[in-house]
């Protein structure tokens, strides 16, 4: 098109090419970054600074998610980013992290009869917070497994679960999310039962010797063998402690509180030994110490709606005096105030006992011999007696998947209800062998009791 010449234009017509030849040249297309990847709901976006890795990153964020640990954490983390596979992370790079919670997890206890049949295995703190743990847990859960006993605080005193109190202090968490655990045990339709190792507390009298049992003859801490340990189990301070951990667990979820190391010492100078009941009640002895512990103990916890198991010495059993004087244990009164006795009869333990040589190889006598005993202490009381079974092989040479499968016929023919294998170092090949050659002989070996998982029937019913 050919424009008239510029005398002739009308500047109102086109103010717009005014100038035109002081206009800059057309700008070219801006580049904008990429843009960020489509974040999933119940996602986070994480941008990576320089040095991040999964790994750290999965540590970054593994309390406020869903999964227990950080090595799942970071396989998840893999996956919803294209199932990346490098170890480092590009400076900015985003990172998708999956399982993001809105809130803390806030988990309810699954109540059971008391004569609930159990059949636990079970793990340290250490063992219960790790991915072995949970393969562990698993593949009990797969073979016939009902429940696992899991450590909030063992006989060293160290507590495995945060938990706030003055006498604690700052201390390693193993299970950094008790709730977060014990809702992976009831997904697996598990009894959850919390271990606490009472009395016998090392972290307690080191850091407070004052709540130690005392010397007469020195009046400094007194120790068992040379080794400082106990703590007074007649010191309120102690009982108010240990109560209030297992409310913590209680309120946690956990479906069952179990109290093992629920006596005094047994070992070492005794007459060297002072507690603190010697004053206050000169009359007692250390059974009514244990006794009233209990009383005031299952008062508190019996509320909650869960269950309280005590753990207690096989010998006990035999009522010898000199037992009974020094642990405190006496058998009848203490099944007054819980719900579930839990006898360690391991054959092995009865060394000198009855005259058999190898009492590791004879487990049909000693957990015989044992369970009647019990059955005949408690009769009456409506306690369920459920037994800790070995799980190892020190002193028996016949330790084996059949060593299993007769201690638990043998504890079920003499009463007991359902049963728990200890093995300090948590390998239970043996029971993982045995449990399905039990769990097919239907009735034989245990009535195969399930939990219920309410929170699952509820969602099931809603949908």
């Amino acid at each position: 098109m050919e424009f008239a010449p510029a005398s002739a234009r009308a500047q109102s017509a086109q103010p717009h090419l005014m100038n035109a030849s002081k206009l800059s040249p057309p700008a070219s297309p801006k580049l904008t970054d990429p843009a960020p990847p489509a974040v999933p709901p119940g996602s986070a976006l994480y941008t990576a600074k320089r040095g991040d890795s999964i790994t750290l990153v999965a540590h970054k964020y593994i309390s406020q998610t869903s999964f227990l640990t950080s090595s799942e954490l970071s396989e998840a983390i893999r996956k919803a980013n294209g199932n990346w596979q490098g170890t480092f992370l590009k400076a900015g790079q985003p990172v998708i992290v999956p399982g993001i919670l809105d809130a803390p997890i806030v988990e309810k206890s699954i109540p059971v009869a008391k004569d609930f049949e159990v059949r636990a295995i079970y793990l340290t703190g250490l063992m219960a917070g790790s991915d072995h743990g949970m393969r562990i847990i698993r593949h009990w859960r797969e073979v016939g497994g009902n429940a696992v006993v899991f450590d909030i605080k063992d006989s060293d005193g160290s507590v495995n679960i945060p938990f706030e109190h003055a006498l604690l202090g700052s201390h390693h968490t193993p299970i950094r999310d008790l709730p977060k655990f014990v809702r992976f045990l009831h997904s697996q339709n598990l009894h959850a039962i919390a271990r606490i190792a009472m009395f016998r507390d090392e972290r307690l009298v080191v850091a407070h010797p004052e709540l130690a049992v005392q010397s007469r003859k020195n009046g400094k801490p007194w120790r068992e063998n040379g080794k400082l340990v106990w703590t007074d189990p007649s010191q309120p301070k102690v009982q108010e402690y240990d109560i209030a951990l297992a409310l913590k667990a209680a309120e946690a979820g956990a479906d069952e509180i179990q109290f093992d190391y629920v006596r005094f010492p047994a070992e070492g100078d005794q007459k060297d030994a002072s507690f603190v009941f010697q004053t206050q009640h000169p009359d007692w002895h250390r059974a009514d110490v244990i006794a009233d512990f209990l009383k005031h103990a299952y008062a508190e916890i019996h509320p909650k709606g869960v269950l309280l198991s005590l753990d207690v010495f096989g010998i006990m059993a035999w009522q010898r005096p000199v037992d009974l004087s020094h642990t405190g244990q006496d058998i009848v009164r203490m099944a007054a105030h819980c719900d579930v006795l839990s006898p360690m009869i391991y054959p092995s333990h009865f060394f000198g006992m009855d005259g058999v040589a190898r009492p590791g190889d004879a487990p049909e006598h000693f957990i015989g011999e044992s369970m009647e005993r019990f059955e005949k202490i408690t009769a009456g009381s409506g306690v369920v007696i459920r037994p800790w079974l070995q799980a190892f092989a020190w002193r028996t040479k016949t330790y084996s998947p059949k060593y299993i499968e007769t201690q638990v016929l043998t504890a079920k023919n003499k009463g007991g209800i359902g049963f728990l294998f200890w093995n300090a170092n948590n390998d239970y090949s043996k029971p993982y062998t045995a449990m399905p050659e039990m769990k097919a002989a239907a009735g034989k070996y245990f009535r195969g009791d399930e939990v219920t998982n309410v929170r699952a029937a509820l969602a099931a019913v809603a949908h």
